[in-house]
């Protein structure tokens, strides 16, 4: 007994430490960015910059964003009917207490928020609303990777970037061909829930049926004509974001063009992609600042805009953010907890 308490102890300290040194590196490169972006940079610009800012143009980037979430509101709708639907508040709402969670807990733990919120209000279970976040991201793969190839018509394109679209291409084509297959399975496969075969090893058994009910709810989703209605949805929330982006750009007074703002954003979109330091601080400054070098844009002035287009948009989300998670009556803390719980009866049922 004494022993068992030991190595449960031991694995305990092992997490502890492991989350504090991926906590601790991702503070670092945080910290390597910000030095990176301000060394040199002229403090009396920078507040010139500061003065100069035209705040109708923030006032349209602020609605543009929140606009965006709403297109996404919107989308995720269209997905979820297949397993009961939800109105567009509820899911925006879910959606910001989703993006809140992103912002301060590591490993994007908010797509889990967001799913757990919409099984408690409709009574739909956990594990069938999660295709739904899968097909999203799906959707963002396409449409990012056409965005790029329209933006390199009109501006000339970093190589670096040009590569990345090329590699997401290929990923999306791969993900469009597993779709089609889960699509004929769904249609071929026999009703009733899915099963792992006994024989297997537990861990492997709990990851296949796992596994094979994400597949079906994938499959159902590709089967809804619902599934064209996001699909053709989705590239108006890529559209609000670079607008807002863009107007940024103008209450700094920076002359570019919205397609330069495209690419500035994209660039940002992939740089920021992996999560590290809570709100990406750091590297979100770092890759909006080597995007608008890459136009020509003088350093003070593109650090000076990395900071205003930051506080910008991510200050309104946070407060939305907030209030969607105290308008569902929980603390985050329990809402995790009960996520954590809704995965161990999972595992045990597999």
């Amino acid at each position: 007994m004494t022993g068992a308490l030991e190595a449960v102890i031991m694995e305990i300290r092992k997490r502890s430490y492991g989350n504090a040194a991926r906590q601790a590196l991702g503070l670092a490169i945080a910290a390597a960015c910000l030095v990176w972006v301000f060394h040199d940079v002229q403090g009396h610009k920078l507040l010139a910059q500061a003065r100069d800012i035209r705040w109708q143009w923030v006032a349209a980037a602020v609605a543009l964003d929140v606009l965006s979430y709403v297109c996404q509101g919107v989308r995720w709708r269209f997905l979820l009917k297949p397993a009961g639907g939800i109105s567009l508040a509820r899911a925006t709402q879910a959606i910001y207490a989703g993006l809140f969670t992103n912002e301060i807990v590591p490993l994007r733990a908010g797509e889990l928020v967001r799913a757990y919120l919409v099984s408690r209000w409709r009574a739909i279970a956990f594990m069938d609303v999660l295709p739904s976040i899968a097909v999203e991201r799906f959707f963002d793969g396409i449409w990012l990777a056409a965005g790029i190839g329209l933006t390199a018509i009109f501006v000339r394109l970093p190589k670096n970037l040009v590569r990345a679209a090329d590699v997401l291409g290929v990923a999306v084509l791969l993900a469009a061909a597993l779709l089609v297959a889960l699509v004929i399975r769904k249609k071929r496969a026999p009703a009733g829930p899915p099963s792992a075969p006994k024989r297997l090893w537990k861990p492997l058994r709990i990851f296949a049926s796992l596994l094979d009910r994400l597949a079906r709810g994938i499959g159902e989703i590709g089967t809804s004509r619902y599934f064209y209605y996001s699909l053709f949805s989705s590239p108006l929330i890529f559209i609000c974001q670079i607008l807002a982006f863009w107007c940024v750009m103008e209450a700094c007074g920076l002359g570019l063009s919205p397609w330069t703002g495209a690419a500035v954003f994209m660039i940002l979109y992939f740089g920021t992609a992996i999560p590290n330091a809570p709100s990406n601080v750091g590297t979100y400054q770092f890759f909006t600042v080597l995007g608008l070098s890459l136009f020509g844009v003088e350093k003070t002035t593109a650090a000076g805009f990395s900071v205003a287009v930051f506080v910008i948009l991510t200050v309104p989300l946070w407060v939305l953010g907030i209030a969607a998670i105290a308008g569902t009556g929980m603390r985050l803390k329990d809402i995790r907890s009960e996520i954590g719980a809704l995965i161990s009866r999972s595992k045990e049922r597999s």
